[in-house]
């Protein structure tokens, strides 16, 4: 496993080819579509043997080029491509390793818009043979493989649930009949968790989050091994997918301060998990990187670090209670999304399995812990918690201020 700081290195110099930045820090954006050839020979040169096409701005950008070689190189991958979001990222992976009557596995944690797109598109629509697997199998994965299983998909931690898979047992489990491992790798990014070395063959970003890190860009990338290049690079050739040079700009300008951000995000939302899973009107915190979180050995074993996002189990709250919650925070704003500088709540509905509430009755919510000072953050919680609960008795209103001013 690579060491983390060396990795945090790293994104200062990757990405970063003198001859194509013409010497400045940062690569230049490059707006274009069409690229003109000198004489006839050049125009020939230049085609690629699966790609006639190669000379257009949709495959030969040095912006695009730069980040996609950038978040390989990080990843530990072969080679990567660029979409215009991250659930474009998801989908159009999936597209490239499935074919009619193919098996595939994915699990009941997985990222709502990815539960959608498999079972309105790919099993009502494809012919996909759709199966979402209870998230803690590990090894128990080899029960549910098929002679025609072909992609096993995972997401560790889950969203919303905050559920550790096993990856590697996974792998292992899903190689011994060729299938191919694709991994939503968000929540880590490359610098807490290494996809390749793990067994992954398809690693999935939504760069929109920690990698451009200032929620003003739109953006997914895909990176694959060499086994599972070829197909993903087809996927997106033949759907006709790629970035804009701005928003793959953001996103080399992001990854610079990557490290940085990942560590205060690590620590700040580690102070407020403690204080949370602490508090009297919390019953869990969903945390991995809390000893008291079921999967927090794989974790530990496999992760070499947490980030900003977490998930927390509040007692029973009526409607109007969850309403003043939000509305008596300051600091938190209510927003989809999660990844940059700014700290976010959202409620959540409660995800059943096998038709129980995963984690009882109580009100889940999801948050991101920001760049803000974590002291002012847990004010502001501990403030809005108890507006909320004492709705229906005398409150006090010393905590908001306090908030208030050290804002």
């Amino acid at each position: 496993m690579q060491d983390c700081n060396y990795q945090q290195t790293r994104l200062t110099h990757v990405g970063r080819d003198i001859s194509v930045s013409a010497g400045f820090v940062n690569v230049p954006v490059c707006r274009g579509s069409t690229i003109l050839a000198d004489n006839l020979e050049q125009w020939a040169q230049r085609k690629e043997p699966d790609n006639p096409y190669a000379s257009y701005g949709r495959f030969t950008n040095p912006t695009l080029q730069a980040l996609t070689q950038a978040v390989a190189e990080l990843e530990g991958g072969f080679q990567a491509s660029l979409f215009p979001s991250g659930l474009a990222a998801c989908t159009h992976a999936l597209l490239g390793m499935l074919e009619v009557g193919d098996h595939l596995l994915i699990p009941d944690s997985v990222y709502g818009p990815v539960r959608a797109f498999a079972q309105q598109v790919l099993a009502s629509r494809m012919g996909i043979q759709v199966q979402f697997y209870e998230p803690s199998l590990g090894d128990g994965m080899a029960s549910l493989i098929r002679p025609n299983t072909k992609v096993v998909y995972v997401e560790s931690p889950g969203s919303a649930t905050f559920e550790i898979q096993d990856i590697p047992a996974i792998a292992r489990c899903a190689h011994a009949v060729g299938a191919y491992v694709l991994l939503d790798n968000t929540w880590a990014t490359p610098l807490f968790f290494q996809p390749f070395e793990h067994g992954v063959d398809v690693s999935i970003q939504a760069a929109t989050k920690y990698l451009t890190g200032h929620s003003d860009a739109l953006l997914g990338i895909a990176t694959a091994n060499e086994r599972a290049w070829p197909l993903l690079r087809r996927a997106a050739h033949d759907f006709g997918q790629t970035a804009g040079p701005d928003d793959a700009f953001l996103a080399l300008r992001g990854m610079r301060t990557l490290g940085v951000r990942l560590r205060q995000h690590q620590a700040s939302a580690l102070q407020i998990a403690c204080f949370l899973e602490n508090h009297p009107q919390v019953q869990r915190v969903l945390h991995p990187a809390l000893e008291s979180h079921p999967g927090h050995a794989i974790w530990k074993r496999d992760f070499t670090g947490s980030t900003g996002l977490f998930g927390l189990v509040l007692e029973p709250l009526n409607e109007a209670q969850l309403s003043c919650f939000f509305r008596t925070l300051r600091l938190f704003g209510i927003g989809l999304s999660w990844g940059g500088f700014e700290s976010l709540a959202l409620p959540m509905d409660m995800p059943k399995r096998n038709g129980k509430a995963l984690f009882g009755g109580g009100q889940l919510l999801r948050l991101h812990v920001g760049l803000e000072e974590p002291q002012h953050l847990q004010q502001d919680l501990e403030q809005a918690l108890d507006a909320a609960y004492a709705l229906n008795t005398p409150r006090s209103t010393s905590g908001l201020r306090l908030v208030a001013q050290q804002a």
